[in-house]
């Protein structure tokens, strides 16, 4: 295992049945901390996240799973397809991933009251289906995993994070099984489902999604047959760059606010970014750049999160579309770990 201590935990590789795959094992700051969202009660604007120490690990662990080995929808502000495409991570990949990322901390953690768990390193979880299998045994088999693993959790939340590619075949029976079968139903509304939105424009979105994405036209079909969410509200997310299109009222037009929430963050500093002229002015040291979208959302009926990370976060590469595979390296000093409570 190639180990990267880094301020919030660990981004880590290992080798696992067809190659390398990396995975980060990291706390949170907390919602008071790096959230804006007034439905939640935290209405304080953000003009910047300090670079602070993380919550305990025993209040809130967040694991980040890859589910594919590189990925092959070529996003242009991601640089995970950098990395190349050598197939889907296996259900022992996903669950030799999530039993190291708890070993980083099993002897200074036995408990943690949530365990998040994210699909959104590597890869476009849709194309694997092993993801279903593996959500559904966390939750069948938890006395198992803590047994295993030497941790015990309160509460389990995978979260699926897609860019919904037309190219996946029954995408919408995917969709409606994750949120009837695990969303709703084995885990009782402790599971997520976000879908990358990004921008509201069609164009716009061609050129980011290199034309793979499914329409928002189709997506809003998609969300209309979905049942109703039992716990969070499905999440349309954008990560802003600084042109891109936010149409409340379009949006309000495809996807009913009962039924979904927006969650708004900054396009993140990565090469491929970087490479294609992407960011956001400002997009981590002031609110500016999220407030008209935030209050036109609102206007518009739906439950709006801000969420912002910190240079930590970011320097760290823990933010998504980043990869050392690709040739990436943090640019925090090694063995810096700010958790409360982790002596590392």
């Amino acid at each position: 295992m190639k180990k990267y201590p880094i301020p919030t935990g660990y981004l880590f590789v290992d080798e696992y049945s067809e190659g390398e795959l990396e995975t980060l094992s990291i706390g949170d700051y907390g919602k008071n901390k790096n959230v804006k969202a007034d439905f939640l009660g935290y209405e304080d604007e953000i003009e910047g996240v300090p670079n602070a120490e993380c919550m305990p690990l025993s209040d809130k662990w967040v694991v980040t799973l890859s589910t594919q080995y590189g990925c092959a929808m070529n996003c242009e502000f991601c640089d995970v397809p950098k990395v190349g495409y050598n197939g889907n991570a296996s259900f022992y990949d996903l669950k030799n991933q999530l039993l190291n990322a708890l070993d980083l901390f099993s002897d200074q953690v036995s408990y943690t009251n949530r365990l998040n768990i994210h699909y959104a390193r590597m890869g476009e979880p849709t194309f694997n289906d092993r993801v279903w299998k593996f959500s559904e045994w966390m939750i069948e088999k938890k006395s198992v995993l803590e047994r295993v693993s030497g941790v015990s959790f309160e509460t389990i939340h995978p979260v699926l994070s897609t860019m919904a590619p037309k190219s996946v075949d029954n995408l919408e029976n995917k969709l409606w099984d994750w949120c009837t079968t695990i969303k709703n139903g084995k885990y009782n509304g402790q599971a997520g489902l976000q879908l990358s939105i990004n921008s509201t424009d069609s164009k716009q979105r061609d050129e980011m999604f290199n034309e793979r994405q499914t329409s928002l036209e189709r997506l809003s079909k998609i969300g209309e047959e979905l049942p109703y969410p039992v716990g969070r509200k499905y999440c349309l997310n954008f990560a802003l760059a600084s042109d891109y299109e936010v149409h409340a009222g379009y949006l309000r037009d495809l996807f009913d606010p009962e039924r979904f929430m927006v969650k708004i963050t900054p396009i993140h500093k990565n090469n491929s970014c970087r490479e294609n002229d992407i960011e956001t002015i400002d997009g981590y040291e002031s609110y500016h750049p999220y407030k008209q979208a935030e209050e036109d959302l609102q206007r518009a009926g739906f439950d709006t999160i801000v969420f912002v990370p910190s240079i930590d976060e970011e320097d760290g590469l823990v933010t998504c579309g980043n990869a050392i595979l690709s040739g990436s390296t943090p640019k925090t000093a090694e063995g810096k770990i700010k958790i409360k409570g982790i002596e590392k």
